[in-house]
């Protein structure tokens, strides 16, 4: 194992959710990699689409919490460069060996992937009630 693998392996954390013999190689690749990184680059990810609202959606911090909600789910799931910008911070992540697997089930690791983003900005939508520029 490599230098940076092995710092990045520490950086991450311990895996998030559980693990068990039924888990499908997406669940656990998940759970050991995907979780832990999003969790880590979550203040990026706010900063990321505080940008975002401020550069294509100016009258987002007026809306009601669900066209906040409808937002954040559409912009990560319809702008395909804001998704690919996003998918890229967690990417720069992955040691060698987990970009490998990842690119062997990229489709469905990209799915889940953004989907667990998704809710975490969904679940911290109170953060974007005013501009962090203010």
């Amino acid at each position: 194992m490599s230098q940076r693998d092995r710092f990045l392996r520490e950086f991450r954390g311990e895996p998030i959710g559980s693990v068990s013999n039924q888990s499908s190689a997406d669940e656990i690749f998940q759970n050991e990699v995907l979780r832990p990184i999003l969790k880590l680059q979550n203040d990026l990810f706010i900063a990321s689409f505080h940008n975002y609202i401020s550069k294509y959606k100016r009258d987002f911090y007026s809306l009601s919490v669900e066209k906040k909600l409808f937002i954040i789910e559409n912009a990560i799931q319809k702008d395909i460069k804001f998704r690919n910008v996003l998918k890229g911070m967690v990417i720069a992540l992955f040691t060698v060996d987990e970009y490998s697997q990842y690119i062997k089930n990229s489709s469905s690791l990209n799915k889940r992937m953004m989907n667990i983003l998704i809710e975490r900005l969904k679940n911290q939508v109170q953060l974007f009630e005013k501009s962090i520029a203010e």
